[in-house]
């Protein structure tokens, strides 16, 4: 009779983790992390479905070394968007430039698999990498030293096109986390594509053991857009991932003669959506044409034009940074 009994609560205690692992899977998309892994309806058709239902119950092989990587690097975050085109790589590029700037050790990650840009902007794009006994050997920017790891690095030619399912997307990224010699770091900073998939979700969960500070959300002034961003931000909530602020970029052409700024596409979208959230608003970041100019030949705005009104806007957008993580 105890064993019955025994047995009726296991099975029970079963169903009940197993209704959780559903009810994660339906709120988050891809279950790779629960035990419906592989199983679930929403794995049907997935190219990685036979690799979840490998692993589903065992430990990631690649975690330990993951680890040692990455607790070297005090503080970790992503720069993340809804949407392709808010210049969310022109808000990783900088904050990490300003953050070199005062003396700290800085990496830039890129994640964005498919159109990798930080190369080009951190003007690394010539150099080669280097793979020791130690692991790949990160370039270095001549911006203050920024440790610079992206698949735009790796490729023949920068024409080349990368056509990949997403289990080989996850396992690129694990080795630059893995792989790649960081050493001690003040701030490991990534940069993702846009939107909320296999990259966010590979990232997100190889960093849970060794704390990911959280994730700037970068957005534009439209009200159109601002849906994408409430659902970046739904993302990191349901993830675990603190939202350390938001970021509106492209808010207002500013005059390179007068620094006056007109609001080609509307104002102040973010700054609701921040009153609305109480997620802190970090920087309003105006078009400027110099900005554009300075990332595509690979040269500093906060050098070349430190008085403008991107430069002070994303030196304003580091030091707020420092005060959410470093308190």
């Amino acid at each position: 009779m105890e064993a019955s009994q025994g047995t009726d609560a296991s099975m029970e205690e079963n169903r009940t983790a197993s209704k959780g692992d559903t009810t994660t899977a339906q709120a988050v998309g891809c279950p790779s992390d629960t035990g419906m892994a592989g199983r679930a309806e929403v794995c049907q058709g997935c190219p990685g479905r036979e690799l979840c239902s490998r692993l589903v119950g065992s430990a990631d092989p690649d975690q330990p070394a993951i680890d040692i990587r990455m607790n070297a690097c005090r503080r970790k975050i992503m720069v993340v968007s809804g949407k392709g085109g808010v210049g969310k790589s022109s808000v990783a590029v900088n904050l990490a430039i300003s953050l070199a700037a005062k003396g700290l050790k800085v990496g830039l990650c890129d994640l964005d698999i498919c159109g990798p840009s930080i190369p080009t902007m951190l003007k690394v794009q010539d150099q080669s990498v280097v793979n020791t006994q130690y692991g790949w050997t990160p370039l270095k920017s001549p911006h203050g030293g920024i440790k610079v790891m992206s698949i735009g690095l790796l490729l023949d030619n920068s024409s080349s096109a990368v056509v990949w399912r997403g289990p080989r997307k996850s396992e690129i990224i694990k080795r630059f986390l893995k792989d790649t010699f960081w050493g001690r770091l003040d701030y490991l900073l990534f940069d993702t594509p846009p939107g909320t998939s296999d990259e966010h979700l590979t990232v997100v969960s190889a960093l849970k053991s060794v704390h990911l500070d959280g994730a700037i959300v970068v957005g534009t002034p439209q009200r159109m857009a601002l849906d994408t961003v409430r659902k970046e931000v739904t993302f990191c909530r349901k993830m675990g991932v603190r939202v350390l602020g938001l970021v509106e970029n492209l808010s207002g052409f500013a005059c390179p003669c007068c620094e006056e700024v007109t609001a080609l596409f509307g104002s102040g979208g973010v700054h609701r959506l921040a009153e609305e959230t109480a997620i802190p608003m970090l920087a309003t970041i105006p078009i400027d044409t110099r900005l554009s100019s300075c990332e595509e030949d690979g040269s500093s705005i906060q050098q070349e034009h430190p008085t403008c009104g991107a430069a002070v806007a994303f030196d304003s957008l580091r030091k707020c940074v420092q005060d959410i993580v470093e308190t």
